[in-house]
């Protein structure tokens, strides 16, 4: 796989390919190239994170590619060593062939007055545990590096001419080749995953306490108009009247290049009351599949930045709330292309709630390589049925002057198939997402450094990714899929929680 010293110890085994063009190969034959490839074969770069990449064939081609939150439990080491070894042989299986090899990657940065080398110390027993574990499939593991505080250190090397025992310097950011190749290639590193994931953390601070204050009031207003059902179809209209208002604002006004500076103006583009009735709004399962099908178009992006303003407002005790700005987040990012912002938001979605089906199914469909246009068909054909069921109605609010038939973010393909009419709003998100990837029974909420990571390992194939296999349990964990203790599979089970703090329901 890796050549530690060229000069006098080449390996015997070929070096690995990456192809980031149908006419381009990049060969990778040390270490320190396959330690700086890893941020480009991902998309980010993993944090607290176990990596396992697949390798096919004499030359090394990578294959899939497997990520999980490092456990905080030595005691699960060995139990999640052996899981993950067998998804991602199990998975290329099912996918062609067998993987050839296996190359891991343990990231951790040290915290603390902790040092590299004793982080790399500190993982040395899981690495060897999932080296058992792919050696007990009759995979070997070709490479074990560890990355932590900017250094990488060889599980495999005992020869300290090529990897000091003090770790070796990573290259820096954009310097090899890796890195000419991904940009020719237009591959993007979008930071670290913990930056990707702060992107969706709550507010905090003074803002936190008056955006809880606009939630109670917002949720003395609308939930017990939403409990009792006589004016549903009036804040459903309502919110998503205001999700409009507030997307077109975000449209008119370009964000930022720096990342941080673009979330800071986004927050000052929504006020505390809209998010608020907005979030609480989104609990309502036909509400939230109707703001699915703003997935498309020429404002996809500032919806994007809308659900993900949403999630950052969703503060204690409101946490939960945030899985359905979250899931919709994740589904427009999937839909537009961007897979790795879209797993982050969507295992950010099971963190906030382990059994929403939705972001359950969508996580699923969008690792296992689904095609997200089956999906989109779907809402297309859902949003023209009810354009032609409501259009008696349509005349009606023209003849008064209220006409609100068109969706400026739902693009005009969206009316070229029609539903049924007649037709009853069943969930038809999950059931086009449950007909691409059922989610039967998965990992329960891991441990990631300490954090909870939501639903399963991602499982990646062919950079950015696609994913292979089935999803490891975590020892002592309960399966969180809906095939499993939370109920039958393909269905969802609506929870509600009357009271000052809103409604929830886990769909």
């Amino acid at each position: 796989m890796t050549q530690h010293n060229e000069s006098t110890q080449p390996s015997a085994v070929s070096p690995a390919t990456w192809e980031s063009r149908p006419e381009t190969q990049i060969t990778l034959r040390s270490p320190a190239e396959l330690a700086d490839a890893l941020p480009y074969l991902m998309g980010f770069h993993p944090t607290d994170s176990v990596v396992l990449l697949a390798l096919h064939g004499e030359r090394g081609r990578f294959g899939g590619r497997l990520r999980l939150g490092i456990p905080a439990s030595r005691e699960e080491w060995p139990e999640v060593s052996a899981q993950l070894a067998e998804t991602l042989v199990a998975g290329s299986g099912t996918r062609g062939t067998r993987p050839d090899g296996i190359v891991l990657f343990l990231c951790q940065d040290p915290t603390g007055e902790e040092t590299g080398r004793e982080v790399m110390e500190r993982l040395r027993p899981f690495a060897q545990s999932l080296r058992l574990a792919c050696g007990g499939l009759d995979v070997p593991v070709y490479e074990a590096l560890c990355l932590s505080g900017g250094r990488f250190w060889s599980y495999c090397c005992p020869d300290e001419r090529c990897c000091s025992p003090d770790g070796t310097p990573l290259a820096l950011p954009g310097t090899s080749v890796m890195a000419a190749a991904a940009a020719y290639a237009g591959i993007r590193v979008r930071g670290t995953l913990r930056e990707m994931e702060n992107r969706y953390a709550p507010l905090t601070g003074a803002r936190a306490q008056e955006q809880e204050s606009a939630l109670d009031a917002a949720a003395s207003d609308l939930v017990p108009r939403l409990l009792t059902g006589v004016n549903v179809e009036t804040v459903r209209q309502e919110t998503l009247d205001l999700a409009r208002l507030v997307v077109a604002r975000f449209h008119e006004t370009p964000p930022p290049a720096v990342q941080a500076d673009a979330d800071a103006m986004d927050d000052t583009l929504l006020a505390c009351d809209e998010a608020a009735a907005i979030i609480l709004g989104l609990q309502d399962r036909t509400t939230r599949d109707h703001a699915a099908e703003w997935m498309e178009g020429p404002q996809a992006p500032a919806t994007l930045r809308v659900w993900r303003a949403l999630a950052r407002r969703c503060v204690p005790p409101y946490t939960e709330h945030a899985a359905a700005p979250l899931t919709l987040a994740g589904w427009v990012a999937w839909s537009t292309g961007d897979q790795p912002e879209a797993r982050v938001a969507l295992s950010q979605a099971l963190t906030a709630d382990s059994e929403y089906l939705f972001a359950q199914l969508l996580h699923r469909a969008c690792n296992e390589g689904m095609d997200p246009e089956l999906l989109r068909r779907c809402l297309r054909r859902e949003h023209a049925g009810r354009a032609v069921q409501d259009t008696p109605r349509v005349e009606e609010d023209r003849a008064a002057g209220t006409d609100r038939t068109e969706d400026p973010l739902v693009p005009d393909a969206a009316v070229g198939t029609r539903a049924a009419p007649g037709r009853e709003d069943t969930g038809a998100p999950e059931a086009a997402a449950d007909r691409g990837a059922t989610a039967g029974p998965g990992v329960a909420p891991g441990t990631d450094a300490g954090r909870t990571v939501g639903g399963c390992p991602e499982t990646t194939e062919r950079a950015p990714a696609e994913s292979v296999g089935r999803r490891p349990r975590v020892a002592g964990s309960r399966p969180s899929g809906p095939a499993g203790a939370n109920g039958p599979a393909g269905r969802s089970r609506t929870r509600r929680r009357p009271g000052p703090r809103g409604v929830r329901g886990r769909q």
